[in-house]
């Protein structure tokens, strides 16, 4: 699937679309498209400048576009990554992005590490990381996520806090391996907070 269906809540000059090597189911997209309007709802509340708002976007487009890929275009994409496909979707719709002439580093940084954290995250990760995990149709702990979605624009710094410790325990209690970005992505968060 590569048509970007209609969206409202996103204005249509800042609107990106599904690559045309995007492999997605239609509930994936539904997905993308409820990631994508609340960055739109944040970045209305923000002030966001329309620059940064288009970055966010191009992140939130792209940032599932292989994950229902088979394993044999993963491979292509992410050689070196291992795991199951929630660990190697990212990676590899970020070589094929950049691969497609994606040069903007925070987007393909959003996009490789959405699922495991980034120390070196600029805004565009940080959004798509809790974006990605707060979207509404997700369907555990609503009420508690809501109000993190909530409080985003007002505190991005505490959400991400408190979305990467709700995204760890998870990986914890999973029984995966802690990759070595998540572990440098909690410790810097942890130490910013620790000094705040």
């Amino acid at each position: 699937m590569s048509e970007t269906p209609s969206n409202p809540g996103i204005p249509s000059e800042l609107r990106p679309t599904l690559p045309t090597w995007a492999k997605v189911t239609p509930e994936r997209v539904q997905h993308i498209q409820r990631v994508a309007e609340l960055v739109a709802a944040w970045g209305d509340r923000m002030g966001t400048p329309d620059s940064e708002l288009y970055r966010w976007y191009k992140a939130v487009w792209l940032h599932d576009a292989l994950r229902d890929a088979d394993v044999a275009e993963l491979t292509k994409w992410a050689p070196s990554v291992k795991g199951p496909v929630e660990l190697r979707h990212g990676p590899a719709a970020a070589a094929r992005a950049k691969g497609e002439g994606e040069t903007d580093r925070g987007v393909l940084d959003a996009v490789r590490f959405h699922s495991v954290g980034l120390a070196e995250w600029d805004m565009v990760g940080r959004v798509l990381y809790c974006a990605d995990f707060l979207e509404p149709g997700r369907s555990f702990d609503p009420e508690a996520r809501a109000l993190l979605a909530q409080r985003f624009p007002d505190d991005p710094q505490g959400v991400v806090l408190d979305v990467a410790r709700r995204r760890l325990l998870h990986t914890i209690r999973t029984g995966w391996t802690l990759p070595e970005p998540t572990v440098r992505f909690w410790n810097s968060l942890s130490d910013s907070a620790s000094s705040r």
